[in-house]
């Protein structure tokens, strides 16, 4: 993850524009079911320029920094798609995107774009929560001959489901913020109150048991 401060100053940003939205009273419904007191769509990060361009660069000085300079640029359906293509442009490298499944006609692709083996390869995703969509894409590339560096998101729940699932599949994880970073940003800028910071460091510590409870 990236230092202290910019972790922060990027949390602070994604609350501003409501790309992370927190409420412990009235909990979100993710796609997997599980009551959660937040809810994060960083797609709309891209309507704002400055902070569209904010992001674009700390994934460029990040990769650079960690892994020098990659043969491609690949990006996670559909969330970092255009995370993905801006850093590409960026960084004057080819771009790939990997599909969540095979499509059902046509050239019945995973991969859009052309992966060569032997290519090393950052992947870019906006968000990890189990990681498991991330791992598939990670995957993928692999079986396509690809010499997957790393994977870098936006943000992170920081569950232990994701940090296990990527140490066992030996693909290193590194963020732009996390849920520690947003939720000290939350308490300083008062977005939330002693109650409702108490309920979500409760979900971080057991997801599950969370949800169990705030379920009806």
């Amino acid at each position: 993850m990236k230092n202290d401060q910019s972790t922060l100053a990027l949390a602070g940003f994604l609350l501003q524009i409501k790309a992370i939205k927190l409420n412990p009273t009235k909990p979100f419904t993710w796609a997997s079911g599980i009551k959660s007191p937040i809810y994060c769509d960083n797609r709309i990060t891209l309507s704002y320029p400055h902070i569209r361009t904010h992001i674009r660069q700390e994934f460029v000085n990040l990769i650079l920094e960690r892994y020098g300079r990659p043969d491609l640029i690949a990006g996670v359906a559909t969330g970092a798609i255009a995370q993905g293509a801006l850093v590409a442009q960026e960084m004057g490298l080819p771009f790939a995107y990997v599909r969540s499944e095979k499509k059902s006609h046509g050239l019945t692709n995973l991969i859009e774009g052309v992966v060569e083996a032997g290519q090393s390869v950052v992947v870019i995703e906006d968000l990890v929560s189990t990681g498991g969509s991330s791992l598939k894409a990670v995957e993928a590339l692999r079986e396509q001959g690809a010499n997957v560096k790393g994977l870098i998101a936006i943000f992170t729940y920081g569950m232990k489901t994701s940090v296990e699932a990527f140490k066992k599949a030996n693909c290193e994880l590194i963020t732009l913020t996390d849920y520690d970073a947003l939720i000290r940003k939350a308490v300083e800028e008062s977005y939330i109150n002693t109650e409702e910071h108490a309920s979500l460091l409760e979900w971080k510590a057991d997801p599950k048991a969370w949800s169990d409870n705030h379920s009806s």
